[in-house]
């Protein structure tokens, strides 16, 4: 059986799943609803799109579909770091957790772009 931890899409579904209770935490506030909506849509989309690579239709759609996965979590990372300076949650250790996350996660689709590149 496959250890979760290694398991790249069982790792996005926990990382969207995380990305869903944390935004269920924000202030709700003009600017807690503007972010929430944000990260709801940045922090889900790397799973999707993760399925979407895998049945590429080629080298090259696999990149770009790589790519899109790559953009939505660099987006997340940004959103995460707002949510911590403002704040607008009092979840800290979440926030924190998940910007962990979303840079070991950019680094992984980092490497995978380059090896699919070569």
């Amino acid at each position: 059986m496959n250890d979760p931890k290694y398991d790249l899409e069982e790792r996005l579904l926990e990382y969207s799943a995380s990305i869903v209770r944390l935004v269920e935490q924000l202030s709700n506030t003009r600017a807690g609803n503007h972010v929430a909506g944000q990260l709801l849509r940045s922090g889900t989309a790397a799973l999707p799109n993760h399925g979407e690579a895998q049945a590429a239709e080629s080298p090259a759609d696999f990149i770009h579909k790589m790519k899109i996965c790559l953009k939505e979590l660099r987006e997340s990372y940004r959103w995460l770091i707002l949510i911590r300076r403002v704040p607008l949650t009092i979840a800290e250790a979440a926030v924190t957790s998940l910007i962990n996350e979303t840079d070991e996660l950019i680094r992984i689709f980092v490497k995978s772009i380059q090896t699919a590149q070569r």
